[in-house]
């Protein structure tokens, strides 16, 4: 996931040991990719941004490897119903599992909106900047443009007088 920069997108591959590219998409803010290895040796990812030379971006990703391991020991070869413990068990496992992917979900919207609000904030710095600077700029211009107004102007500095 794309968690700031630009408009929040990524160009991404993955290769297998072979060199053959088995994903490949562009330009996506987000995308999960499930796949089970077929080959043992050293699998190649990259993310690339060479479409927007200009703008830097933080990207998330997260790798799980191999199958997770079963809650209870015994629990792959067991002919048997599993006890009201074992299911709440499994059950609580389960819903663990729910919030870990929630609180990772909230953690990158949380750190995609500080990324704006941080942006937004400079913004409204510079703007503030430029309007003070202009503030001042029409402030002296009217002092001059009113003390014109009011100077007098003596009859023999300009004109030959009759």
């Amino acid at each position: 996931q794309v968690i700031s920069g630009g408009h929040y997108d990524v160009d991404c591959y993955v290769e297998d040991p072979n060199g053959r590219t088995i994903y490949k998409e562009t330009k996506k803010q987000y995308d999960s990719f499930p796949h089970r290895t077929e080959l043992q040796g050293v699998y190649t990812f990259c993310f690339s941004n060479e479409f927007s030379t200009f703008s830097h971006k933080t990207v998330y990703f997260d790798f799980q490897v191999g199958d997770e391991p079963p809650i209870l020991p015994d629990m792959s070869n067991r002919v048997t119903a599993l006890t009201q413990m074992e299911s709440a068990c499994v059950t609580i496992h389960e819903a663990l599992n729910a919030v870990i992917d929630s609180q990772t979900h909230y953690r990158l919207r949380e750190a995609q909106d500080r990324s704006r609000a941080e942006d937004l904030n400079g913004r409204v710095a510079y703007w503030s900047v430029g309007e003070t600077v202009i503030l001042f700029v029409v402030s002296i211009g009217q002092v001059v443009l009113l003390k014109s107004f009011f100077t007098e102007k003596r009859p023999g500095s300009g004109r030959a007088g009759t």
